[in-house]
């Protein structure tokens, strides 16, 4: 059974009409007109998707990302990968079903591939505390990539999560340092890490695995510090205000591209990834190949050196400047030249500051 979003109606109900028209159980098969209009159903459920998935909003973008029948980190991991060897356990404490991680083959390549797996149906959901990793997640997730970063193997991560799981248990349980000490390991590492944003890329719990020499994002992926119902209930106190958050937190791929928060956009099929997993898969493989080969030639210090500018370079602005940065203020005339310059430019504003000083004093005092 297919699942619709709510933008999806007109689409549902096409879809729906299809599926009877296609009815196997019609013993007299299909005649001539019946094909006909399959065809132009057809031709109009691709419309509709081409037109909807072009103009999505923000809160629409985030709904695609959380899609249950997305494809998820298991999904890549088997159709991606060979001869992948799951490992458990962060040797402290126990076994966090919320992240796969363990050795496997990519095209001949010796990899280390993790990935955050909220589950396809109620029970996996449930053993996978729907990709809310716990504090032994990130432990375990540390311990392989020292391991990988030992042998020079590369790292490949799969990031779709809420956010770190934020129970009780966890917190006590150190959650808050599993994270921090994840992002340390990340930024240390001197081997390859490319990280995939295939669905919801939530706070912490994603940046944890995500702190990489390349990050590359799903069309209909999102990427923010809080998701957006979270991010209205602290500003207006009013979680209906989703969509106004979601467009004010620029969460979407296109936005943390322009920031160069991600490095590149990986495009989904019509109607998002969900509709056609085998022309992700090809998109994924094709980019992941790409992305090892762009660092092939480099150096470990190198590849870590990469990283490092990588994230100082973000949100990196000019710093404000009263003077020319060449003139010598210190010198007595460019000083009060400078004075001068400040004083015409802001003149209005500052007789005003004056006026309202004034009052204030001869009022008060």
């Amino acid at each position: 059974m297919k699942n619709y979003l709510e933008f999806e109606r007109d689409i549902k109900d096409l879809e729906e009409e299809l599926e009877k028209l296609k009815d196997p159980f019609n013993k007299e098969g299909l005649s001539e007109v019946e094909t006909h209009k399959i065809s132009n159903i057809q031709s109009q459920i691709n419309e509709k998707l081409r037109i909807s998935y072009s103009n999505l909003n923000e809160w629409q973008k985030t709904q695609v990302a959380r899609h249950e029948d997305r494809p998820k980190a298991k999904f890549f991991i088997d159709n991606l990968f060979t001869n992948f060897i799951n490992l458990s356990g962060d040797r402290r404490f126990s076994e966090d079903e919320a992240v796969l991680a363990g050795f496997a083959k990519f095209e001949e390549r010796s990899i280390l591939v993790i990935g955050q797996e909220k589950g396809k149906d109620l029970d996996s959901r449930l053993k996978r505390n729907f990709g809310m990793m716990r504090p032994e997640g990130y432990r375990k997730s540390i311990r392989l990539m020292k391991l990988a970063d030992k042998f020079n193997i590369p790292v490949i991560t799969f990031i779709d999560t809420p956010g770190a799981y934020p129970g009780i248990g966890a917190e006590q349980r150190g959650q808050a340092e599993a994270i921090a000490s994840s992002i340390e390991c990340c930024m240390s590492l001197k081997v390859p890490i490319i990280s995939f944003i295939s669905g919801e890329g939530g706070s912490g719990g994603a940046i944890a695995l995500a702190s990489a020499n390349k990050v590359l994002m799903f069309e209909n992926a999102i990427y923010s510090v809080i998701s957006p119902e979270g991010c209205a209930s602290i500003l207006w106190r009013d979680p209906s205000k989703s969509l106004e958050a979601a467009k004010a937190m620029k969460l979407t791929a296109n936005e943390l591209l322009k920031m160069k928060i991600i490095d590149e956009i990986i495009k989904e099929p019509v109607g998002g990834a969900h509709r056609n997993k085998e022309e992700i898969l090809f998109s994924t493989r094709e980019a992941l190949n790409n992305s090892l080969d762009e660092f092939k030639e480099s150096s470990r210090e190198e590849i870590h050196e990469q990283r490092k500018k990588k994230f100082l370079n973000i949100g990196k602005q000019k710093p404000f400047r009263v003077f020319s940065a060449d003139s010598n203020w210190v010198n007595k005339s460019n000083f009060f030249g400078g004075v001068r310059e400040i004083f015409v430019k802001f003149k209005k504003e500052l007789i005003i500051g004056i006026i309202l000083l004034t009052v204030f004093l001869l009022y008060f005092l």
